[in-house]
């Protein structure tokens, strides 16, 4: 099969024919259809996240069709389409596992980071940890919920029951989640880079009463704020824009440090909190709910050998919505 494979983090991925994946015991076989380009990705390829499968296959939002259910794999079906997110194993045992937290097992695999992901033509994957999509979305517009999707989905259950929400850094994520805010009756205000006028135009396109640079204050203070862009400097800059008892969420798996910044702008029972990674709960959830809004992915479809040219625009933040490679 043909895949994208990282040789050396922090350089640029190998377009290399390589042997076709055997699934194992528990494991599926899949076709890839789609994967979604996500920032982790990025994180990934830059070298940023330690120590990756070596020449690991990048990519975690697979949207695929079951090829060979492995040995005792009884909930998928060959022919079935599923989807396959970032956390891709864990171990059932530790004390987070245990507790309904297995977003915060200790001995967790990631998909396209310790495990071969979605850049290639074919992968094997967990049956346990695939996904039923809904349907009404072809392959390329489920793809982005598998993560885009779940990690903004499960940021903005962590911020509470916010009327006002801020959204920090409007991607991917950022414009499936305002989708499901709107759909809950909550206002959006969305921060971009500054000067960035396509996405707030994007941003109000999807609903949000108001869209500015990152640079300025809201128009009013907001409940809660959703940080999606991996910048540390926006974290006070959030702080400052919530009202007392709000609560700022960074949704991130990197982020550049954070400069100190004065207890005032923390006080009043202010929360700042981190998401890591996601249950299967959440993955099922947030596909029920997906249809229901219903959310509308904007993609924009790319060849599997264009995967570095994916990268390089997300990069340099030149993507309305998500990218999505196709085999």
């Amino acid at each position: 099969m043909h895949a994208m494979r990282l040789r050396h983090p922090g350089r640029r991925l190998v377009a290399e024919a390589v042997p076709d994946p055997v699934p194992g015991p528990g494991q599926l076989l899949l076709q890839v259809c789609a994967c979604a380009v996500c920032r982790t990705d990025l994180h990934v390829v830059d070298g940023e996240l330690p120590d990756p499968k070596p020449d690991v296959i990048p990519g975690h939002e697979i949207v695929g069709r079951v090829l060979v259910a492995g040995p005792g794999v009884e909930r998928f079906r060959p022919g079935e389409r599923v989807g396959v997110p970032w956390l891709g194993f864990t171990c059932g045992t530790c004390r987070f596992c245990r507790s309904g937290r297995e977003n915060l097992c200790v001995a967790a695999r990631f998909t396209g980071y310790q495990i071969d992901g979605g850049y290639a033509e074919l992968t094997v994957a967990d049956a346990r940890f695939c996904l039923p999509l809904p349907e009404g979305y072809a392959d390329a517009e489920a793809a982005p919920l598998l993560c885009a999707g779940l990690i903004g989905h499960r940021a903005l259950r962590m911020a509470g029951n916010p009327a006002r929400l801020g959204i920090y850094g409007f991607g991917a994520a950022a414009h499936i989640v305002a989708q499901v805010a709107r759909h809950e009756g909550r206002q959006v205000f969305a921060f971009t880079r500054p000067g960035d006028t396509v996405a707030q135009e994007f941003a109000r396109g999807l609903g949000a009463v108001w869209a500015g640079g990152s640079d300025e204050a809201p128009p009013e203070p907001l409940d809660a704020a959703l940080i999606f862009a991996p910048v540390g400097a926006l974290v006070p800059a959030a702080l400052r824009a919530v009202d007392r008892g709000g609560t700022v969420v960074c949704a991130g798996i990197h982020m550049s440090d954070i400069p100190a910044f004065p207890y005032e702008i923390l006080w009043h029972e202010r929360v700042l909190r981190s998401v890591a990674n996601l249950t299967r709960a959440d993955g099922e959830a947030f596909m029920a709910l997906a249809p229901r809004v219903p959310v509308r992915t904007a993609v924009e479809v790319l060849p599997l050998a264009a995967a570095n040219e994916a990268l390089d625009r997300l990069r340099a933040g030149q993507v309305t919505g998500a990218l999505v490679l196709a085999p």
